[in-house]
């Protein structure tokens, strides 16, 4: 995967929150995504990655700490060697893609959302979170949030090293971003209302669904452009996508359950087996159609 160092880093949809604070309290007492809130994060990982594994993020220096590159520094022809220069334009690409294919593909106009990298804390439209957590979208204020040592995490704990990873992780949210515009997020939390038994099946049935979302950017990814018409990859190879297929099934429910060392239960699956997981990453990838990651209907997901 090479990125185009002539194409635009679109700044203004990436906020950079390192060292301003934050939040108090964590993710552990739930304070986010509990009834009556106005949003809810939907995250990648959520605390199973920290409860299995112990996994602390906080502290971790890939880049993203806050003596990381400030954003503002994302020019000239070393923009690329820095971690968030990288990212802002993986976030570049993912909403122009969706900027077009949202109305060709559901009829809806594309609302932006901004991606928010913080250290350590933050505070949300949702409540507060830590780094532990991992990657998550809340949707009471349409942003993405990530701390970036995240990536450290997902390489060296959750083996999922390509950098392809990055955007995987990414595209995934920015799926649920769409899912929180046409709805789809909204109607599956009524869902879960009427019937709480089925809390984890929808749950699963959501995260998929943004796996296949993010798989349907990735087939379109090497076209994308910035908004002088600029190519952001100047290549995208089949080991690439892999890579995302790879951080895929590395994070799905199964194989943390059991690198955790437990048992694994299906019955407390919220994101989806590994298998499914990349399964939908590839329906996504393989027909570049979104309209395909229909998860919720009958017989879509067993």
């Amino acid at each position: 995967m090479e990125l185009n160092e002539r194409a635009d880093i679109d700044t203004s949809q990436v906020e950079d929150g390192r060292g301003s604070g934050g939040g108090g309290g964590g993710i552990g007492g739930l304070p986010i995504g509990g009834g009556g809130l106005a949003g809810i994060v939907v995250t990648l990982v959520i605390a199973l990655v920290g409860g299995y594994f112990g996994i602390n993020t906080i502290g971790g220096d890939s880049g993203g700490s806050s003596s990381g590159t400030p954003l503002s520094q994302c020019t000239g022809d070393q923009k690329l060697q820095a971690l968030e220069c990288r990212n802002g334009l993986f976030v570049t690409s993912i909403q122009a893609y969706w900027r077009d294919q949202l109305p060709e593909s559901f009829g809806e106009q594309y609302k932006p959302a901004v991606t928010h990298i913080f250290s350590n804390q933050v505070s949300t439209g949702c409540g507060s979170a830590d780094s532990g957590v991992g990657p998550f979208y809340c949707p009471a204020d349409d942003k993405v949030y990530i701390d970036l040592t995240f990536y450290e995490v997902l390489s060296k704990q959750l083996g999922a090293p390509g950098e392809f990873a990055q955007p995987y992780v990414l595209a995934h949210e920015y799926g649920h971003h769409v899912q929180d515009v046409l709805g789809t997020e909204a109607e599956m939390r009524r869902r879960q209302e009427r019937d709480p038994g089925s809390a984890n099946a929808e749950s699963v049935k959501l995260e998929l669904q943004a796996d296949c979302y993010a798989g349907a950017w990735a087939n379109a990814a090497a076209n994308t452009t910035d908004k002088d018409g600029d190519k952001i990859f100047t290549s995208l190879t089949d080991q690439d996508i892999q890579e995302g297929i790879q951080a895929a099934g590395q994070i799905g429910d199964d194989t943390l359950q059991k690198k955790g060392g437990g048992d694994i239960n299906p019955e407390e699956f919220t994101h989806g087996s590994s298998a499914q997981r990349q399964q939908w990453f590839r329906v996504g990838y393989d027909s570049g159609d979104p309209k395909q990651c229909d998860t919720f209907k009958a017989g879509a997901v067993s």
